[in-house]
């Protein structure tokens, strides 16, 4: 089991490098992430987009074009479907979003004829690093499914369970995260946990071992569990936390980071390859350490 985002690098060094496709990469703060990836020895990268743009952001951060490849497509949507061609055709093993907006990246990732699509659900996974801890938290979904009904949930957890199988959790415990730890009617997130906790049982989820409902002190802590009677083996040791809706999710992802300060990163999955998609208010180090989960995800997908 990887612990801590320093046995990530670690790791992910050991497992890449892989290659980065980004697309509109005449990003400052990706272009720096991407070549700290390359500096570190954990990615390489191909950049399309604006040469020009790139070109003027590298002289002004000192960084090495001549190890880059580069593919020179002024247009966004042209450059973004170009970028996710290179990782359909086996040329790089993930895609990146630079300084494009998501929607314009997804619709590439989602073409008929050069996407990534796999019919699955897309979500996002999100790892974090908590001071005080001593193992890493995902947290699924802060990012891309609005309010998702119980068999969006079911493919979302499976999402989730790939990336925490590709932190080597070999049977990662879930914890679907509610206001309260008893199923009520009124609570319709309630029921779906422990509709999931069944599934789990029934064996239609796979791969990890799913406990819920669960409010978030006694889904993470031992001793909340036990002052609260719960004795279930996923309380107290979550791995993953499943929260019910985008709501939910972009609270708890946003209170780790600005209160708990907590190391983050953040991938796609669903699609045949990794999505590195960051927000521009992410650190260039949550920057570098998503892609470093990319890596890892990749080596765990292509193996």
């Amino acid at each position: 089991m990887i612990k801590n985002f320093q046995e990530v690098m670690e790791i992910a060094r050991e497992r890449g490098p892989k290659v980065i496709s980004v697309a509109c990469a005449q990003d400052p703060e990706v272009l720096m992430a991407v070549n700290s990836a390359k500096q570190q020895g954990i990615a390489d990268a191909i950049l399309v987009g604006d040469q020009e743009k790139i070109t003027s952001i590298a002289k002004e951060q000192n960084i090495d074009l001549g190890q880059f490849e580069i593919i020179d497509i002024k247009d966004l949507a042209e450059a973004s479907l170009k970028a996710v061609e290179l990782v359909s055709t086996g040329k790089a093993h993930m895609v990146m979003k630079g300084l494009v907006d998501t929607s314009i990246i997804l619709k590439a990732v989602l073409n008929a004829e050069v996407g990534l699509r796999t019919g699955n659900v897309l979500s996002h996974v999100s790892v974090f690093d908590v001071p005080g801890y001593d193992r890493l938290f995902l947290v699924t979904d802060a990012a891309m499914n609005i309010a998702p009904d119980l068999p969006t949930k079911k493919q979302i957890i499976e999402n989730a369970v790939q990336v925490a199988q590709a932190l080597d959790i070999d049977e990662p415990k879930v914890g679907v995260i509610c206001a309260k730890e008893k199923a009520n009617p009124k609570m319709p997130d309630t029921m779906d946990a422990q509709a999931l906790e069944e599934m789990n049982k029934n064996g239609e989820i796979k791969g990890c071992l799913v406990g819920g409902p669960f409010a978030l002190d006694n889904a993470i802590s031992v001793e909340a569990a036990k002052h609260k009677g719960i004795d279930h083996p996923v309380a107290g040791h979550a791995d993953i936390l499943m929260c019910g809706d985008i709501e939910a999710g972009n609270v708890l992802y946003k209170s780790m980071v600005f209160f708990a300060q907590a190391k983050n990163a953040g991938v796609i999955v669903g699609a045949k390859a990794p999505i590195i998609l960051t927000s521009r208010a992410d650190s260039e180090e949550a920057k570098l350490y998503s892609i470093a989960m990319g890596v890892l995800s990749a080596a765990k997908l292509f193996s």
